[in-house]
């Protein structure tokens, strides 16, 4: 599944405003992302470009170029389309296992490399970013540390 984040959209259609008008435009695109379902979105869209195409003619065709990847964001819980909006907090903890896993040349063991992730995984926590609440349940946890290992070919 690939998902545009709405942010790096957002940021692109303001660049077609003028500064006056961005809060105006920003609100307006709101009613876009967090609508409930892709067709409420879709006809918020609609009246996006309604209102909005004699001034700002660009942002709605950009919105309906991406249109195929913004539409698995739809699929998500409200709680999860928060997290998901950005991912910033996501990437961070990508940020600290590879730094982690860079530092090592390699491991002896699977068992060495899941807890040197799970170790880099619990300082992030500690360091007053909850990630099993990010992510969504202490179950993924184990799917992150999953994951990393996969991306290490152990």
């Amino acid at each position: 599944m690939v998902q545009t984040r709405i942010v790096h959209l957002v940021r692109h259609s303001l660049n077609f405003c003028s500064w006056k008008d961005r809060k105006v435009v920003a609100a307006d695109l709101r009613r876009i992302y967090s609508a409930p379902s892709a067709d409420m979105a879709e006809a918020e869209l609609d009246a996006f470009e309604e209102k909005w195409a004699g001034k700002f003619a660009s942002i709605a065709p950009a919105w309906r170029r991406a249109w195929q990847e913004v539409i698995p964001f739809f699929a998500f819980d409200p709680a999860i389309r928060k997290i998901i909006y950005t991912t910033n907090a996501i990437e961070s903890l990508n940020r600290v296992i590879r730094k982690t896993i860079k530092t090592r040349g390699s491991f002896p063991t699977d068992e060495a490399a899941t807890k040197l992730i799970y170790l880099a995984i619990r300082k992030f926590e500690k360091d007053g970013r909850n990630v099993r609440d990010m992510v969504c349940g202490p179950q993924s946890v184990r799917h992150i540390v999953q994951r990393a290992l996969r991306c290490l070919s152990i």
